[in-house]
């Protein structure tokens, strides 16, 4: 399958749609990708913001609970991600690795601003295993009030839902994408209808658009106003998405759905839900379904359920995408990426996060069984990965943005406040469930350390043991080492001594190809590298040429398609007679007591046993292909 690289191919892809069907089609298609999240997060806000508080439904509690989420929305979600951080990208692309990369990583690579970037992204895989479990148990539990007699089952009912859309995807979603949109809409409408009918009947909600009744309500509820603030951030749980999937569609469809669509019909259910709660007063069960008429109720399930799934499509995929740039960027061990379409380079499937997140899914909708239960571990995850992403804006200020420090300081200060406070009000949930998300994160986080350094270890060693490569080319005729017919390709890290995978295939075979390329295939830190600053060619030796080649961590390389490429730049590689070389290593721990921790080395050789080869993540012809074992000791 033919694959545009560069990032002048990703605008020409780009533009087509832009052309074609314009600013608003692509608002459209975001609505289904990027706001699937928090455009379900009224089915259990709430409800469960109403809970906290006491089940009480005077008129100071409500209207300043619905304040607080209306604020809530406009500062974190409006202003901070898609005013600010919006602002602010990585050559198109959005998300706390990306930023991390722009900020942490090209500049002098900060130890603490990697870690703090790494452990906001390890926080999403723990959102990635709750969302589908708590949204699709929301939907599914409005089917009680439609028909009390299916309540024994809910649980089983939302675990079949759950299975079937983890096993579709391996297939794709490029078909069944088109109609998420239109699918998004339809909730969308739907929502902001019943939430203004309600309205009609309790005018008085509007007024909470004053933020004095959040303040009020902070101010004589203490303690409970503080354990409120933690149900009140599942209203922007999905905020991290609009920046994260920002390099998908660009800044302005998001932006363009958030303010046209997206917020209106969020305010207007909040505000019809707390209208319902003043007029009968909060009840047990789920208070959006309260606002639509019995004879409409199993349609809004339906619909419900529909849009669930569709936020549940899109936290997976996030993960996977997320996935992709940390394998690219050195920070994961490499994993087998199924592109399923050829429609867009973020059609992609992970087989290994994809079962884990459904066994995790799964087992918390067996351990929680309801979704106020799941609300207690919902938050924390996102609520941390949200203060990360505030610290690591107040320097995206400062040095791309090229704010004043005062200016940043206000700036990123004000967010860093908000997000400390609802920060501190999920730590509360630790106990109830909220440790889930922190041990899920502190296992990938674990995982990404330990590769890091176990391939840190690796190239640390390999490079003392690099021999110059100008006499050991001279020497191959002393050493009776025989060229012979053919070319041949080594992959290496080494990019200026004799590549140690060479040596060895010389100590072994002793001959050589007359033809030689050391390639060296790097990740840079940008999602995209333009075709003209693909590769270096540099002729060494006779017919031993240095070839260092540069993907950005959203590419997929391709060597067949680069040495074709570069026999057009004068290399005197025949295509038709190559054969590729990559070494094998068997990690091991080291005799003489140096190098990393034996249960570091441990973990390590585990991950890099079970990690895919480089043949298959380089797109290697297997036909032709050699693998060298050697064993390295770290």
């Amino acid at each position: 399958m033919p694959m545009t690289t560069g990032k002048g191919g990703l605008e020409a892809i780009n533009q087509v749609p832009v052309r074609q069907s314009g600013l608003a089609a692509l608002g459209l298609a975001a609505l289904g990708v990027v706001f699937g999240d928090i455009g379900t997060s009224p089915l259990y806000t709430l409800k469960t913001v109403v809970a906290l508080a006491g089940g009480k439904s005077d008129p100071d509690v409500v209207l300043g609970c619905l304040s607080l989420i209306i604020w809530t929305l406009t500062i974190i979600t409006t202003i901070k991600y898609v005013m600010v951080a919006m602002q602010i990208d990585n050559d198109g692309e959005g998300g706390i690795l990306a930023l991390m990369s722009l900020i942490g990583i090209k500049r002098h690579r900060r130890p603490m601003i990697i870690a703090a970037g790494l452990f906001g992204a390890a926080l999403i895989y723990g959102d990635g295993a709750i969302t589908p479990a708590i949204s699709v148990l929301s939907a599914v539990e409005g089917l009680e009030r439609a028909a009390p007699a299916v309540a024994p089952y809910i649980l089983p009912l939302t675990i079949g839902i759950l299975v079937a859309l983890f096993l579709i995807q391996p297939l794709g979603t490029a078909r069944i994408g088109r109609a998420f949109g239109p699918i998004m809409l339809c909730w969308f409408v739907v929502i902001g209808v019943l939430g203004l009918i309600a309205m009609f009947r309790h005018p008085s909600v509007i007024g909470a658009i004053n933020p004095v009744y959040a303040i009020h309500f902070l101010a004589i509820s203490g303690v409970t106003g503080f354990l409120v603030l933690g149900g009140v951030f599942l209203c922007v749980t999905g905020a991290e998405a609009l920046y994260a999937d920002m390099g998908h569609f660009g800044a302005a469809p998001i932006r363009l759905s958030w303010f046209g669509i997206v917020f209106p019909a969020l305010f207007f259910s909040y505000a019809g839900q707390s209208a319902y709660i003043l007029d009968n007063g909060a009840s047990d069960d789920n208070i959006f379904f309260r606002l639509c008429p019995d004879s409409l109720l199993l349609p809004l399930v339906i619909l419900a359920t529909l849009a669930t799934i569709i936020a549940s499509q899109s936290i997976i995929s996030g993960a996977f995408s997320m996935t992709r740039q940390a394998i690219r960027l050195g920070w994961m061990p490499r994993m087998f990426v199924t592109q399923t379409s050829e429609e867009g380079y973020g059609q992609i499937y992970v087989g290994v996060v994809n079962w884990l997140l459904m066994l995790v899914t799964i087992g918390l909708v067996l351990a929680f069984r309801k979704s106020d239960n799941l609300a207690s571990a919902y938050g924390i995850a996102v609520s941390a990965t949200m203060l990360m992403t505030s610290v690591l804006l107040f320097i995206a200020m400062r040095e791309v943005l090229q704010w004043s420090l005062i200016k940043a300081a206000i700036v990123a200060g004000f967010f860093l406040t908000v997000d400390s406070l609802f920060f501190a009000a999920n730590l509360v949930k630790i106990a109830d469930g909220g440790y889930i998300p922190l041990i899920l994160a502190a296992s990938v986080y674990a995982v990404m350390y330990i590769w890091h350094l176990g391939q840190t270890a690796m190239r640390d060693r390999l490079r003392g043991r690099a021999i110059p490569l100008a006499p050991f080319l001279a020497g191959l005729p002393a050493a009776g080492v025989s060229r012979v017919r053919g070319s041949a390709v080594f992959l290496t890290r080494v990019k200026t001594e004799t590549p140690p995978v060479i040596c060895w295939y010389v100590d072994h075979s002793h001959a050589l190809q007359e033809r030689v390329i050391a390639l060296t295939m790097e990740t840079q830190l940008t999602p995209w590298v333009d075709d003209a600053n693909r590769a270096t060619l540099a002729l060494e030796g006779p017919n031993f040429w240095r070839v260092n080649a540069r993907y950005g961590f959203l590419e997929r390389p391709d060597v067949v398609q680069l040495l074709d490429d570069l026999t057009k730049r004068g290399c005197g590689v025949d295509l038709t007679d190559v054969t590729y070389y990559v070494a094998v290593e068997t990690v091991v721990s080291r005799e003489d007591g140096g190098g990393l921790p034996k249960w570091l080395v441990a973990v390590f050789a585990l991950l890099h046993r079970n990690a895919m080869h480089l043949s298959d993540a380089f797109n290697f012809p297997r036909d032709r292909l050699i693998e060298i074992g050697r064993q390295v000791a770290i």
